[in-house]
């Protein structure tokens, strides 16, 4: 099985990147916002229990967040891999995520994280607010979520680090190249 979980500041390009390996490598898209949203939607027990620690304006936790995620496991356990967007974004979820998986037999296969420049993210997603009209991609709001990425999720990538399984690749470039770039770490390291 191969698991990759896919890494990138806001404005690296994470998304665009996640669909091309989703592509190539027939792999299962596990986003926990939108693994949230269908829960909510769908009004599951662990739905109801999302929604009701959302409706408090408080994070889900780590142990409902893993179990939407295992539920998509057991969903889809013939796939031929998942692609984690979002998940893990804790350095606690990213153990419990270790723990799922080995319960399923499997484990994360690799870690690819984005790397791009601050001024080229804010670049990059104002250029987005102004074409789309997304209202959270203003200055203020960009440079907030730039800065939560480093504090929560950059520890993730060290904790990876000292598996040996995370690879840096530079997010600079053209989607082709930057796509070209990843899929040459993913060959080396299935």
């Amino acid at each position: 099985m191969l698991n990759i979980v896919l890494f990138g500041p806001p404005g690296s390009g994470k998304g665009t990147q996640a669909e091309k390996l989703i592509e190539k490598y027939n792999l299962i898209h596990l986003s926990t916002g939108d693994l949230l949203r269908s829960e909510v939607a769908a009004q599951t027990d662990l739905g109801m229990q999302a929604k009701a620690i959302m409706d408090k304006g408080e994070l889900v936790s780590d142990e409902i967040v893993t179990k939407m995620v295992e539920k998509k496991l057991i969903e889809h356990k013939s796939a031929p891999g998942f692609i984690f967007d979002g998940f893990p974004r804790t350095v606690e979820q990213a153990r419990e995520l270790r723990n799922t998986l080995v319960d399923h037999r499997t484990k994360v296969t690799m870690v690819i994280s984005l790397s791009v420049e601050r001024e080229e993210l804010m670049k990059r997603l104002v250029k987005r607010g102004e074409e789309t009209g997304r209202s959270d991609d203003n200055e203020e709001t960009i440079s907030n979520r730039i800065d939560v990425y480093g504090r929560q999720t950059i520890p993730v990538t060290y904790y990876y680090d000292k598996t040996h399984i995370h690879h840096p690749v530079d997010g600079i470039g053209k989607v082709d190249e930057i796509f070209k770039r990843i899929v040459d770490v993913v060959e080396k390291n299935k």
